[in-house]
């Protein structure tokens, strides 16, 4: 069972990749800049004792992270 829930997270991340690929530069950096702000919402939440889901603050890193790569691939193929 947990090489299934591994196969749909793989898949759920791959078009979420696929989603920020298709966006333009100005775009992403938006989208960076609400989740980086959603994340800094969630730090005061865990710190205060209100955060219920706190695995989100984890999915919110990753999303960062992956926008940053993709923006970074774009640069790279603009050079």
């Amino acid at each position: 069972m947990a090489k299934n829930t591994k196969a749909a997270v793989t898949a759920k991340t791959s078009s979420a990749a696929d989603d920020f690929r298709a966006k333009s530069a100005d775009e992403l950096s938006e989208q960076v800049a609400k989740l980086k702000k959603e994340q800094f919402n969630l730090r005061f939440q865990k710190a205060n004792g209100q955060l219920e889901k706190t695995n989100r603050i984890r999915l919110i890193r990753r999303d960062i992270a992956r926008i940053e790569t993709i923006m970074a691939e774009q640069r790279r193929k603009a050079v």
